[in-house]
């Protein structure tokens, strides 16, 4: 995977650093900062953050591995986590009181508040190139699905860890490395004749987008927000299931049914998982670790606040008969721009 084109000052100096390996990283003033809502859109930011985590998944080619672990790269990480935490806590509050026992009720509680208008416009009404340029968007996350809630294995114990690993299987294929749900995806986007080379499209994906998959990271990155990450998963399963069905069913009518598969085996998994998930996971480590449930909360209520405006912003841009997308992608098959 190669470094993206840089989007501002941050990403120049941290892409500098990281292609020379030597030198100073010149961290950002606190007043260099997007503040409050603008954080979580912001390209500079947003794409700053991704490479600081992308260090620890599969990493870039020019950049040596020990980076990962530099002590400026870290100072920078914690400096943009700062900031697209307070973010997130001032849209989503963390609740204070809240019953544990209630956790695994109150995640589907949540979840029927969602109305589906995104799914339902694809599902409906979506254009063949609409729906590239969504698995353009998810190419961020869906090509290494499953791996940030991964983190989480080593902080839990018991039934919430045997739920986790439960959930977790079915996401790499159940021992079949042709059903791991990453390359079912990287399948679809062949079938869209995209490129499904991992990161190929980094430069176009807007930092709403990567805000959508930095939170994961930075969750299961924390062992302070376990909770959190847990809360994540159990709302992404809960959430799943019907759009996914809505994709498969938008895919067919267009005639694209090559490219279903990886909505189909969405539609099965996650229908099964959604319970394992709210309950013997997220309910599970709310009775262990009451003290955890408002984090629980806090990472399902992330992942809505964050996929809705991602949803708008897609929603707006077509509304417009404008590209979701950085820049529109060469052709033919929406191929990355040189």
């Amino acid at each position: 995977m190669n470094l993206p084109r840089p989007r501002g000052p941050i990403s120049t100096e941290l892409i500098r650093f990281l292609r020379e390996g030597e030198g100073d990283l010149t961290l950002p003033e606190p007043d260099d900062l997007s503040h409050g809502e603008a954080a979580l859109s912001d390209d500079d930011l947003q794409v700053s953050l991704y490479l600081t985590y992308e260090l620890g998944y599969r990493g870039f080619d020019e950049v040596e591995p020990d980076m990962e672990w530099h002590p400026a790269v870290l100072g920078l990480r914690a400096s943009l986590e700062t900031r697209f935490l307070d973010a997130l806590q001032d849209a989503v509050p963390v609740r204070s009181d809240l019953d544990p026992a209630d956790v695994g009720s109150k995640l589907f509680e949540l979840a029927a508040a969602d109305d589906g208008g995104f799914a339902g416009h694809l599902g409906g009404a979506g254009t063949a190139d609409q729906f590239r340029e969504f698995a353009i968007h998810r190419s961020a996350y869906q090509l290494k699905e499953a791996d940030p809630h991964s983190w989480a294995i080593p902080r839990l114990e018991g039934g919430p860890k045997a739920a986790l690993l439960e959930v977790q299987f079915d996401e790499y294929g159940s021992g079949r490395a042709d059903r791991i749900h990453a390359h079912l995806f990287a399948q679809a986007m062949e079938a869209l004749d995209l490129d499904s080379t991992y990161g190929a499209y980094l430069d176009l994906i807007p930092g709403i987008t990567l805000a959508t998959v930095n939170v994961m990271s930075m969750f299961g990155l924390r062992r302070r927000w376990r909770g959190a990450i847990v809360g994540h998963l159990a709302m992404f399963e809960i959430t799943s299931a019907e759009p996914n069905r809505r994709y498969a069913n938008g895919l067919r009518r267009l005639g694209l049914e090559d490219a279903t598969p990886f909505f189909d085996e969405h539609v099965e998994a996650d229908s099964v998982h959604e319970n394992i998930a709210a309950h013997d996971l997220a309910g599970g480590l709310a009775a262990q670790q009451p003290e955890l449930a408002p984090d629980i909360l806090f990472g399902a209520e992330c992942l809505l606040e964050l996929e809705g405006r991602w949803a708008a912003a897609l929603m707006e841009s077509w509304e417009r008969g404008e590209s979701s997308l950085r820049e529109e992608p060469s052709r033919p098959g929406l191929a990355p721009a040189a």
